[in-house]
């Protein structure tokens, strides 16, 4: 599943190749990928003659301001708004197997493409999605975000942002008596994070997954800020990790797969002591560490 580094490559190209530019209409191949409006019509009419003026980021969704083409040429928002008046936006997350692709329009189809938004000059934006779990939405102007996309009213404070604290990450683990890979992968404890990071970010602070969020000492949280962050960071800049499927929107693979400390690396040498990276399950999901470094 895309996480934040991925999803934030992924915006990146966003910006960089779609802003500005009027989008003339869409095709729905898959109605179920569209959570909102219900009607496919209505969506497709809803972005047609429109164009983007930014892509953001929240958590592992995908935000796009949709600027009205009599109003393109006007500055773009600077912030992302927290008021119900707001422009129209276009909303999409990537869940396990989804990924947004700038094409040409005369790029065979991939039999897994579940959307289509037409752009000028032949380029079109892709939205292919193995599992179909993938979603994207239409908010139309004046109606705040979260009351549509209901997901972002749960996420946590993002890692990146000034709000992401020691005294933050300590009161959220506080009383939680559950194994910190566990609430790692909670949304509400911190946005964009999942099994991939969680496990890197643990090695760095020398910490075992199956660790009692209770039993953290003050320094170790401290720790733990800092290696999410390190980690989050070098894998933007590798173009996020493929492991599965994930591309980013010109196609290309990421490389952070490559220098991973431990995620799927089970049996291997630990990159650090070369002692053999051991696997476990925690609430069902995989969880990768070095026995010597962390404890």
């Amino acid at each position: 599943m895309p996480e934040l580094p991925e999803v934030e490559t992924v915006r990146r190209g966003l910006n960089q190749l779609t802003l500005n530019q009027e989008i003339t209409g869409g095709d729905v191949l898959l109605d179920r990928t569209i959570a909102y409006p219900f009607s496919v019509g209505e969506f497709v009419d809803g972005i047609k003659g429109s164009a983007i003026t930014s892509w953001y980021r929240r958590g592992k969704y995908l935000l796009a301001q949709l600027t009205p083409p009599q109003a393109k040429t006007q500055g773009k928002h600077p912030n992302f708004p927290s008021s119900p008046s707001s422009p129209a936006w276009l909303g999409a997350h990537l869940r396990m197997t989804g990924q947004l692709l700038w094409l040409h329009r005369d790029e065979p189809l991939h039999k897994h493409t579940r959307v289509r938004l037409f752009f000028g000059d032949q380029q079109e934006l892709r939205f292919v999605d193995q599992r179909t779990f993938g979603q994207m939405w239409w908010v139309p102007p004046n109606v705040a975000v979260e009351s549509i996309i209901t997901g972002l009213a749960k996420l946590a404070v993002d890692p990146f942002s000034p709000e992401f604290t020691v005294e933050y990450l300590a009161q959220k683990l506080k009383n939680r008596r559950r194994p910190i890979k566990t609430a790692l992968l909670d949304q509400s404890v911190v946005a964009g994070l999942g099994n991939i990071y969680a496990d890197e970010a643990l090695f760095k602070s020398g910490i075992l997954p199956e660790t009692l969020c209770t039993d953290l000492r003050r320094e170790q949280i401290d720790l733990l800020r800092t290696a999410i962050i390190q980690v989050l960071e070098a894998s933007i800049a590798a173009g996020g990790t493929t492991f599965s499927n994930f591309l980013n929107v010109k196609g290309v693979n990421g490389n952070y797969g490559g220098v991973a400390l431990v995620y799927n690396r089970t049996g291997e040498p630990c990159r650090v002591c070369g002692n053999v990276i051991q696997r476990t399950k925690l609430a069902g999901r995989s969880s990768h560490f070095c026995p010597e470094c962390q404890h």
